[in-house]
């Protein structure tokens, strides 16, 4: 499998305090993994998803996605790349004005699809994600599991190739947690399509992670297969994340 994102030597400083967020990480995923990104609090998780997802630039090092470059693009390029990307945000994110159909309509519209092609495909990737009897229903009539499932639904709708999951089941209880990993595990066998997840918890890409990096104070510390990460760690990092998954 080619590699469809490809970090070298990026660093990431904040200009407003200094903050080294992200430092000299290079790692490659490759078409249809499912890449876990674990750390503590702090360890530089959200800044490597931003940066994979084009909201944030570099202060050093490349960024290739697609096998394009991404230094020195046109926005032009950018906004090209970035529709072929999404995103399910942490605590949801959704439109409360706005129904199940609405939500996932919402990025649809924003690229312009004509009201027949987005009738149809709410309601294609509804069934996608078991919600097809609840195109009708606001977010505040459903449960946790089922928000993340409209998330999931939305940032599917433009049929992106790279799926990006900021902590997706940090607000779900244990059952709903293991629907959803079943859920994103489904979508990635079925569509192809390339997953990365970010992630406090040890026990998530241990269910669902094909290959894992590790990061401390915005340091890859560790990095591999994630049978291999998890049961032989080289670094006491991963270790301490490994003696908390209780």
């Amino acid at each position: 499998m080619s590699d469809i994102i490809s970090m070298k030597n990026v660093t990431k400083v904040y200009a407003i305090n200094q903050e080294h967020a992200l430092v000299d990480a290079s790692l490659d995923i490759a078409q249809g993994d499912i890449f876990g990104i674990v750390g503590k609090s702090g360890a530089g998780k959200s800044t490597m998803l931003k940066l994979i997802g084009l909201l944030e630039k570099p202060t050093k090092g490349t960024i290739e996605i697609f096998g394009k470059c991404m230094t020195g693009v046109s926005a032009a390029e950018e906004n090209s790349i970035k529709k072929n990307i999404g995103t399910i945000f942490q605590g949801y994110n959704l439109l409360m004005q706005r129904s199940v159909a609405g939500n996932i309509a919402f990025p649809l519209e924003l690229a312009k699809y004509d009201k027949v092609k987005i009738a149809a495909r709410c309601k294609e990737i509804a069934a996608l994600v078991g919600l097809e009897d609840k195109l009708d229903a606001y977010p505040a009539s459903l449960s946790g599991g089922q928000m993340q499932r409209v998330a999931i639904a939305r940032a599917l709708a433009t049929n992106p190739k790279v799926l990006l999951c900021d902590e997706p089941t940090s607000a779900l209880d244990s059952f709903t947690t293991k629907e959803i990993l079943r859920l994103i595990r489904d979508i990635n066998a079925k569509l192809g399509i390339t997953t990365v997840i970010i992630t406090h918890d040890i026990a998530v890409v241990r269910a669902i992670c094909n290959k894992t990096v590790v990061l401390d104070g915005g340091r890859i510390v560790e990095m591999g297969a994630t049978d291999d990460v998890l049961n032989r760690p080289q670094n006491e990092a991963t270790r301490l994340l490994l003696s908390c998954d209780l």
